[in-house]
């Protein structure tokens, strides 16, 4: 019997869940836990299918706090660790990932979001968890957050995202939705040997001069792999080079700010974004995930009729491009936003423009997606102003 490949080199007409689920296997994803969530549940499915056949592990988990706590788990043990919720998951795994991200644990959570809260529209979609993914858990931090607009983003952002949290060893975000997940399209799977894969940082020093939070010049540690004989002492209290607890206001100082630094000081390895038309531009539409979509004909009907419009796409949401908007909004008219909430990117496009009344909200509570008339009546606002 043919041993099964891990990369399925070819084209694929699949849906945006599994091509996110063959996206965190192309790039050695070998553990999944998670619980049963429409609108995510194709991922677990896929990846239950998956992993078995090549050695990996797939694990469903009584609850979405005890997937997370399994993710953190395995990737301490050494695995390419992820999971896959919606809204209401996440809001249960925060606590979590907020100890992921102390402890400056690898992994990758995908969030399909849906129409919230609560449980909301759990078959229809929404783009109302974005705040959740950069506040939700408590403290001061930094994360990362990619956008996918289309199931063949979905397979290289996932990728991406893998590279990002090893990289950085933070827990990265897959921000997609419902419209996006279960879409059908083509997806290209390249050549194995042609996927990038950003190895994990594992030390090259001896147990006897490996200390686990002592930071390398990019204020990143490196990293061991539990049972390899180093002596690792983790958690989410404050915490000197050894990983020692620390009560003090030095040493909270010392580590609060390498976390947030180590994804500051890197923004332009980070931040992604699509612009378009944006050399002539007056008008400019900032969108993301399937609202980008939305956006690509009501551009187009605002330029046949005169009006200079450009489309701003954040593929990176988080960390945001705030020096990006902070530019444009000193030669442009003004921004229009159109998100499948009641107003959350937005507000991070008007702390950085210059002037935030130039800053026109479309919103949308979710359930379906925008109609288009509405994003032009507000570009024409913006374009009279």
């Amino acid at each position: 019997m043919e041993k099964e490949k891990r990369v399925l080199t070819g084209e694929h007409f699949i849906q945006g869940d599994i091509a996110c689920a063959e996206g965190a296997i192309s790039v050695g994803c070998n553990f999944f836990a998670g619980y049963p969530i429409t609108p995510a549940s194709e991922i677990a499915e896929r990846m239950s299918e998956r992993q078995p056949c090549l050695g990996g592990t797939f694990i469903q988990m009584e609850d979405e706090i005890a997937s997370i706590t399994a993710v953190l788990g395995a990737s301490w043990a050494g695995a390419k660790a992820m999971t896959a919720t919606s809204g209401p998951g996440i809001a249960l795994m925060l606590e979590n990932i907020g100890l992921g991200i102390m402890m400056e644990s690898p992994c990758v959570i995908v969030n399909v979001q849906r129409g919230s809260p609560s449980t909301g529209l759990p078959t229809l979609w929404g783009q109302a968890d974005m705040m959740q993914a950069r506040w939700g858990t408590h403290g001061d931090y930094r994360i990362i957050a990619l956008c996918p607009n289309s199931p063949q983003e979905l397979y290289d952002l996932t990728i991406k995202g893998f590279n990002l949290s090893e990289k950085y060893r933070v827990p990265v975000f897959i921000m997609t939705d419902a419209v996006v997940g279960h879409m059908t399209e083509k997806v290209i799977i390249p050549k194995e040997e042609d996927i990038e894969i950003y190895p994990r940082r594992y030390t090259t020093l001896s147990p006897k001069e490996y200390l686990p939070y002592k930071p390398e010049a990019d204020l990143v540690p490196q990293i061991i792999k539990a049972g390899d004989g180093y002596r690792i002492h983790t958690t989410g209290l404050t915490h000197d080079e050894r990983g020692y607890p620390v009560m003090s206001a030095e040493c909270q100082k010392k580590l609060v700010s390498r976390l947030i630094d180590k994804i500051l000081n890197n923004l332009d390895d980070i931040i992604i974004v699509e612009e378009k038309d944006m050399d002539d531009a007056e008008v400019v539409v900032i969108s993301y995930g399937i609202t980008s979509r939305v956006v690509i004909p009501t551009i187009q009907k605002a330029r046949e009729n005169g009006i200079k419009v450009g489309s701003f796409r954040l593929i990176t949401a988080w960390p945001f491009p705030g020096e990006k908007i902070r530019e444009l909004s000193e030669r442009v008219k003004g921004f229009v936003v159109p998100e499948i909430n009641c107003g959350q990117m937005v507000r991070e496009v008007e702390r950085h423009s210059k002037c935030s009344d130039k800053v026109e909200l479309v919103p949308h509570t979710g359930g379906d997606i925008h109609d288009p008339d509405t994003i032009y009546e507000a570009i024409m606002k913006v374009a009279k102003s």
